[in-house]
C-alpha cells in the first residue's frame, strides 16, 4: 500500500459552532479533560515549535503542566536548545495532537519564564527521582554513555542524601 492510499474520515471529534463556549480556554479545558478520560498515553503532551538562533524551526515534545488565562505552562532546563531558541526568539507555537479523538489544538504566542515562585511550587511537587534528574540532566548536551549519566544521577542522589531537593537555578 502506498502512503497516498492511507485515508479515513475524521468525524469522531465533531465541532458545532452553536455548541462552542464563549471563551476558547473553556473548550481547551474540556478537550484536555476528554483526552485524559479517553486514556490517551500523554493527554498533556504537545509539540512545541521554536525558531533556533540559526533561523531554522525546531519542534520537540513537552508535557503541559498548567494553563489559565495568562497562558500555557511547561518546564525545561534553561541550558537546553529549547531555552536557547526561546531566548533568541520569544515566539513559539504548541500543538496538541489528540489524534485518537480526531482533534487538535494549535496555540501560538509569546513565551516568557514562569515566576520563581511558580517554578519552585511545581518543582517541589515533582517525584524525587524527577527532581534529581533535573539536577543531573544536561539537556541537549552529548553524554559519554548511559553508565556515566546513571553515575551522575547516583552522585546527585547522594548529594541530597534524603533531604529536600531544591529547584536548580537552571530549571523552570
Amino acid at each position: 500500500m502506498e502512503l497516498k492510499d492511507f485515508r479515513r474520515q475524521y468525524t469522531q471529534g465533531g465541532l458545532q459552532r452553536a455548541s462552542l463556549p464563549e471563551q476558547p480556554l473553556a473548550l481547551f479545558e474540556q478537550w484536555q479533560a476528554d483526552a485524559a478520560a479517553a486514556g490517551l498515553a500523554d493527554p498533556t503532551g504537545c509539540v512545541v515549535a521554536t525558531v533556533q538562533p540559526n533561523g531554522m524551526v525546531r519542534q520537540r515534545f513537552v508535557l503541559l503542566k498548567g494553563f489559565d488565562a495568562r497562558g500555557f505552562v511547561f518546564y525545561t532546563n534553561y541550558n537546553s536548545d529549547k531555552a536557547a531558541a526561546l531566548s533568541h526568539c520569544d515566539q513559539a507555537s504548541m500543538l496538541f495532537p489528540w489524534n485518537e479523538l480526531d482533534r487538535q489544538v494549535s496555540i501560538s504566542g509569546t513565551v516568557e519564564k514562569a515566576s520563581e515562585e511558580e517554578s519552585d511550587h511545581y518543582f517541589a511537587a515533582r517525584p524525587r527521582a524527577s527532581q534529581i534528574a533535573a539536577w543531573t540532566s544536561q539537556q541537549s548536551q552529548s553524554i559519554e554513555n548511559r553508565a556515566a549519566l546513571e553515575q551522575q544521577f547516583h552522585d546527585t542522589l547522594a548529594r541530597f542524601d534524603g533531604g529536600d531537593v531544591p529547584r536548580p537555578p537552571h530549571w523552570g
